[in-house]
């Protein structure tokens, strides 16, 4: 799950394992570990399994973890709630994860979650030293919804709504609906705007007959204001395979052809379910605290201690 520089639900129903790992490969794709998934037990100190990036399982106390999560995931310069709200998130998402049979999580974003080792984070040990409270400050504090741990998915920024999990990966989540995100407008993440030409849009979709002008056909909405589904060239495609294809950074995209040219202008940056962190930071500015943001991003749910779910043990 890298962000800045990319989680998810109990068990739902059939996710499309080749589908997930093509989009992982894109910055702030935070995907999910769904379908089916088994909570981890909180391991003693120094034993939370961690798979690193040269293959080596590596032993490491839960807090220390996430505070390399939080460090690797969101900018250490966001408001202290949205750090806290993101260190729960990121531990509830490390607990409810089991993907690997000797290690409870990897650093692999595309896979769990972007960790850096803090002697190596680079942006200062001020900074680190504030992400370190954040986590402390809510160290074993979970998500929880029906007494279970949620998925508790994030990415950068929703573009001002989030989506639900449904219209992202066809199954309903109660606790990941689409819900308002407001304040996200002055986020380097929140609008962009991509040109190509026809021919590489056309290339795009294995080529394209007709004038450019008439490839764009109806188009359906999600309740998150993303693109449901398209005409293109004559053939419905999902938002989401749209984004595949055109490396987009959400599904909250407009098309628009003038000439031989073709604009694609996005809302938002990533799969938009869940946590926004530029929402998050947006609601701390404002004055709401962790929790706050976390019932908001994850509604229906429960901030909890780990000890107190039974699940857990």
């Amino acid at each position: 799950m890298k962000n800045k520089e990319l989680h998810i639900a109990l068990t739902l129903g059939v996710l499309l394992p080749c589908m997930m790992l093509l989009l992982a490969c894109q910055p702030g794709w935070n995907l999910p570990s769904i379908f089916p998934t088994e909570a981890t037990e909180p391991s003693e100190s120094g034993a939370f399994r961690v798979l690193m990036a040269d293959g080596t399982v590596q032993g490491m106390d839960l807090e220390d973890y996430i505070w390399g999560v939080v460090l690797a995931e969101m900018p250490a310069s966001y408001e202290v709630e949205a750090l806290k709200a993101q260190a729960v998130a990121a531990r509830t998402y490390a607990l409810r994860t089991k993907r690997h049979e000797n290690a409870n999580i990897c650093t692999d974003y595309g896979c769990c979650q972007a960790y850096v080792r803090p002697e190596n984070y680079t942006g200062g040990a001020k900074f680190s030293e504030k992400v370190r409270q954040a986590v402390l400050s809510t160290a074993g504090q979970v998500v929880t919804y029906a007494g279970e741990l949620i998925e508790a998915t994030y990415f950068s920024c929703s573009g001002g709504r989030t989506e639900d999990a449904a219209a992202v990966w066809g199954a309903d989540v109660p606790y990941l609906q689409s819900v308002p995100s407001p304040g996200e407008e002055n986020s380097s993440d929140y609008m962009k705007t991509v040109s190509m030409s026809a021919e590489e849009f056309a290339a795009a979709f294995d080529g394209l007959s007709g004038t450019p002008g008439s490839w764009i056909g109806k188009i359906t909405y999600t309740n998150g204001g993303g693109v449901a589904t398209i005409e293109i060239g004559g053939t419905e495609y999902k938002g989401t395979t749209v984004r595949q294809k055109l490396k987009l950074r959400s599904t909250a995209f407009v098309i628009t052809v003038v000439g031989s040219s073709v604009s694609i202008t996005t809302k938002g940056f990533g799969h938009r379910v869940g946590l926004s962190q530029d929402g998050a930071e947006a609601m701390a500015v404002g004055g709401s605290d962790y929790a706050d943001i976390l019932a908001h991003y994850y509604p229906g749910t429960r901030l909890q201690g780990i000890d107190n779910i039974g699940a857990l043990g």
